[in-house]
């Protein structure tokens, strides 16, 4: 018995270890429960059960795998090998004991935690939506190091495992059994009798068969690798995603000898783990973390959302509220509209769920109403109609005197200030922002905007209804463009200026993915829409000193709107944008490129900062990378500016501005940020 596991032996002889670690919510391998688990399984031993199953105390899940925290202060390579090495010595006892044990898994099961219920010689799982299993490693910038890459390819074979590891997604417990991750998946309630008949079986624990081996053998293994290094490179390259490359690596060398595959796992990991491709990762994974924990539920019940807008924004909004749960009523001044909202949000349902019976409880959920009856009971309104402020105070003053004393008003407007659109309300200090990004299924992201008016329990409510429907929530200060919107533009702006000066648009896009950006400017605005970046860059325009280009505007006025039209910067086609092969000589090289698009907006940050329309650096590191895709592995824009140096930046400002002009102006913030 210790702080974390407890041992009861039942009438049957079986030992049940509860992992329920102390003062956590979640169960999470840290070096002390590590050893904490060691002590145990020699504990278990020596009362010779007939069996053993490990099992969670916690609701949240079984084990959400490694200390992340501990990894973002790793002393060095060695220490971290050793650390590696000492996890294989524990998980080899588990493995070598002399009786039949268990893993009974609910809720997720996620790297180390995987790695540990691999250790185990059977798995059994919860049929529940939120059992999970996986190895996230990867979106962390390392492999499964506590020889999950051994006994992953052991038990599934050396294809189905590297796909598995390399794609870093995880697993429902049906899925996870189809491809034979687990022995079985039952209901929650027959998960220990399901676990306790596994033990009596006392069957063999199974391994790939010959066939699904056959890709380790020499001759095979290069080719594999190499085809499998194609399909990763589609999603990643390696100088900014490494870990893939190195696993396949790890593979490449080892595949089949056990023994070698431990040690270079340990070797290879250790290394990973200190490069700064990692750091920056695991800062990102701590960010979002700090992003969850700036809501929380139990402040606000949250039970019916009416939203107000039937068109893409709105009805998608309403589909992803349902989506996680909450009863959804969808108001539109046009039926068609919402029929329309609608057949988009079962697609989503479909696409989202599989199963038939929670399609359809999801579809339940969701309710049109033309006539807007549900503001009376909703518990949360948000408005997400046209952006035009006569329209949206119009619109409040017919909604205000229905709603429910406590509920939330909220618009998502992109970028007019809240002072603005609550001047006509009895209480506009319960008006906050909720803004979402397109598209709302994909982009975790959502701005919390308030003002000096905005009630202290208005906004603990939007962050709290945030957790709710699974979005991070970022508070930022009112003011054109919010934090988001306010820096991606420039960004945007600066690629059309580069059009202008006879810059090629594939050559701009190609310069931004280089840096890392998961798409370059010029798609990104077609497939936003030329009309909406017109809109968005008016309204910023006066304020923050950004001149619309007039390429932008020429294009809006002709029709062309990018994707949806079929035409904008770059000609459309079955969803994919044209890009023409490059042509002559271009005056500028591709890091020149890249610095003019990431200096505007690493520029816009400093001045976001100096105003304060978000708390620090790091809250804008994370709403920058969540909200915009930022280069993940290089830890946001502030972040970047630091690790390449704030000096080095500001004197290639001064060089830009002497060059292209007064935009590239050094914001006065740099002093106090360096």
């Amino acid at each position: 018995m210790n702080r974390h596991f407890s041992i009861e032996k039942d009438a049957q002889g079986i030992a049940w270890v509860c992992f329920d670690s102390a003062d956590s919510g979640a169960n999470v391998l840290t070096e002390e429960v590590l050893e904490a688990f060691d002590q145990t399984l020699v504990q278990v031993a020596q009362m010779h059960p007939r069996g053993m199953v490990v099992i969670s105390g916690k609701s949240s899940g079984f084990i959400a795998g490694a200390d992340v925290k501990a990894f973002a202060d790793v002393p060095g390579v060695a220490s971290a090998e050793q650390h590696i090495l000492r996890v294989h010595e524990i998980f080899h006892r588990l493995e070598s004991m002399a009786f039949p044990t268990v893993a009974a898994i609910s809720g997720f099961c996620l790297g180390g935690g995987l790695e540990l219920a691999l250790a185990c010689d059977y798995r059994v799982c919860t049929k529940d939506a939120d059992t999970r299993l996986g190895f996230p490693e990867v979106k962390l910038g390392i492999f499964p190091g506590y020889g999950g890459s051994v006994r992953a390819t052991r038990l599934l074979g050396d294809i189905k495992a590297l796909e598995l590891m390399l794609g870093g997604r995880t697993l429902s417990g049906r899925a996870a059994l189809r491809i034979g991750l687990v022995d079985q998946a039952v209901p929650r309630r027959q998960l220990r009798a399901a676990a306790m008949a596994l033990i009596a079986r006392n069957r063999r624990p199974r391994r790939a068969g010959w066939l699904k081996r056959l890709p380790r053998l020499f001759p095979l293994r290069p080719l594999s690798a190499r085809l499998l290094a194609g399909q990763v490179a589609k999603r990643a390259a390696r100088a900014h995603y490494p870990a893939p490359y190195e696993l396949l690596d790890h593979w490449r060398a080892c595949g089949g000898d056990e023994s070698a595959m431990y040690a270079s796992e340990a070797r290879n990991v250790a290394r990973l783990i200190n490069a700064s491709a990692a750091q920056n990762l695991i800062r990102v994974f701590l960010l979002q973390d700090r992003l969850k924990s700036e809501g929380n539920k139990a402040d606000f019940d949250v039970r019916h959302v009416h939203v107000v807008g039937g068109g893409v924004m709105g009805g998608d909004i309403a589909a992803w509220c349902a989506l996680r749960g909450q009863r959804v009523t969808l108001q539109d001044r046009a039926p068609e509209y919402l029929a329309r909202a609608v057949e988009r949000a079962h697609a989503l349902f479909r696409h989202k769920l599989r199963d038939p019976y929670r399609v359809q409880a999801a579809i339940d959920r969701l309710m049109p109403d033309h006539h807007g009856s549900g503001v009376r009971s909703a518990d949360v309104v948000i408005e997400a109609i046209f952006e035009d402020i006569d329209a949206k105070r119009a619109l409040y003053g017919q909604l205000e005197p229905q709603m429910k004393s406590d509920a939330l008003l909220a618009t998502n407007t992109s970028s007019i200030p809240l002072a603005t659109l609550g001047a006509d309300l009895a209480r506009p200090g319960r008006l906050v922002g909720l803004h979402f990004f397109n598209p709302v299924a994909k982009m975790p992201l959502l701005e919390i905007v308030h003002d000096q008016q905005t009630e202290a329990e208005a906004l603990s409510k939007a962050t709290a209804f945030a957790r709710h429907i699974d979005k991070l929530p970022l508070k930022v200060r009112s003011s054109p463009g919010f934090l988001v919107n306010r820096v991606l533009m420039p960004y945007l702006l600066e690629a059309v200026e580069l059009l202008e000066e006879g810059i090629p648009a594939t050559l701009v896009d190609r310069a931004a993915v280089a840096f890392g950006m998961p798409m370059g400017p010029i798609e990104l605005a077609d497939t936003v829409g030329l009309d909406i970046c017109l809109s968005v860059a008016d309204k910023m325009a006066e304020a923050l000193q950004n001149p619309v280009p007039t390429r932008l505007r020429e294009l809006v006025e002709a029709g062309h709107l990018g994707r949806k039209s079929g035409q904008g910067f770059f000609v459309w086609r079955d969803g994919r944008a044209v890009k023409p092969a490059e042509r002559g000589l271009v005056p500028l090289t591709e890091p020149e490129i890249s610095d003019r698009l990431i200096l505007r907006l690493i520029n816009e940050s400093v001045a976001c900062l100096r105003e304060g329309i978000v708390a620090d650096a790091d809250l804008l590191d994370a709403g920058v990378i969540f909200g915009t895709g930022f280069a993940p592995f290089r830890g946001g824009p502030m972040h970047y500016a630091h690790s390449r140096g704030t000096g080095e930046l500001q004197l290639r400002l001064n060089e830009f501005e002497d060059r292209f002009g007064q935009h590239f102006h050094a914001d006065p913030g740099w002093a106090a940020f360096a």
